[in-house]
């Protein structure tokens, strides 16, 4: 007998507990996910992050029992992320997750970043180069680089080794397969309408493209995905649209638009904690 393909989340939704509904329609209650930070929390009540990654296998909570932070398929068994991620800490940390859930990021409220996961060695680190002054500009398609922004930008690999630098005023939010090739918004916050290209090993930057996304949307998330296509997710009347956009015309392809449930909150795989299109207005 062949074995059952993995199951797919097509998105989380936060009702009495979360719950992920998959590509094919099922829902899968998570009772053992915490919705809100507990009583002994430094902010009690504040809603409890929810994460699915990139690829839509593997979703991370804070579990109920424990507080602990963990990761698990549908039908898998939970692990535990790292100790030293709990929930006493919601609202002042918050996960960032790899395309296909094999590392996840801690961001503060320091400013910086805390806790490296990589969870197919089992192991926890902390910040490199010894400062946790770092900002979070995206992990590569394969999950093999992560892309920080510091007094430089710094492309670093899973064991937190600095493969390339550089000194630059820009602001990258997105790293290509390549491991060079950075995406960089242009215009005022959450009223993107533009990016251009940088390149991290000449620190040249391409010509101001505007993306042409239909009237009243604005690029609320970009990234390249495993095809290396630059990709940007914009919310919509309806949920959320999936655009690919031409790097040279800025001409973009619908690839698909998805519905918003009638929920209190949702998530959609590769959100990060909190999105535009997250709560119920």
């Amino acid at each position: 007998m062949a074995a059952e393909a993995p199951a797919t989340i097509a998105y989380a939704q936060r009702t009495q507990t979360w719950e992920v509904v998959l590509t094919s329609g099922k829902v899968v209650e998570v009772p053992e996910a915490l919705t809100v930070a507990p009583k002994d929390a430094v902010n009690e009540g504040t809603i409890a992050p929810f994460l699915i990654s990139g690829d839509g296998r593997h979703l991370f909570y804070y579990r109920k029992k424990d507080g602990l932070f963990v990761e698990r398929t549908v039908h898998g068994k939970e692990r535990v992320v790292a100790k030293r991620i709990t929930a006493y800490a919601i609202g002042e940390e918050w996960p960032f997750v790899s395309y296909d859930g094999s590392y996840v990021i801690m961001g503060t409220s320091g400013p910086g970043l805390g806790v490296f996961a990589d969870l197919r060695k089992r192991k926890a680190m902390g910040p490199p180069e010894r400062t946790d002054a770092w900002s979070l500009s995206g992990f590569s398609p394969d999950s093999k680089r992560v892309l920080l922004g510091g007094e430089q930008m710094i492309v670093f690999d899973r064991a937190l080794r600095p493969r390339l630098r550089l000194k630059t005023r820009l602001d990258p939010s997105a790293l290509a397969g390549d491991y060079t090739t950075s995406a960089v918004l242009v215009g005022k916050g959450s009223k993107y309408r533009k990016v251009r290209l940088l390149n991290l090993r000449t620190g040249r930057a391409g010509a101001v493209v505007k993306v042409r996304l239909p009237r009243g949307q604005y690029i609320d998330d970009i990234d390249f995905d495993r095809s290396d296509r630059l990709i940007v997710r914009s919310k919509s009347a309806k949920g959320v649209a999936v655009y690919q956009v031409s790097r040279k015309t800025g001409a973009v392809k619908l690839l698909k638009e998805i519905e918003r449930p009638d929920v209190a909150g949702w998530v959609l795989p590769g959100d990060d904690c909190y999105e535009p299109w997250a709560d119920r207005k």
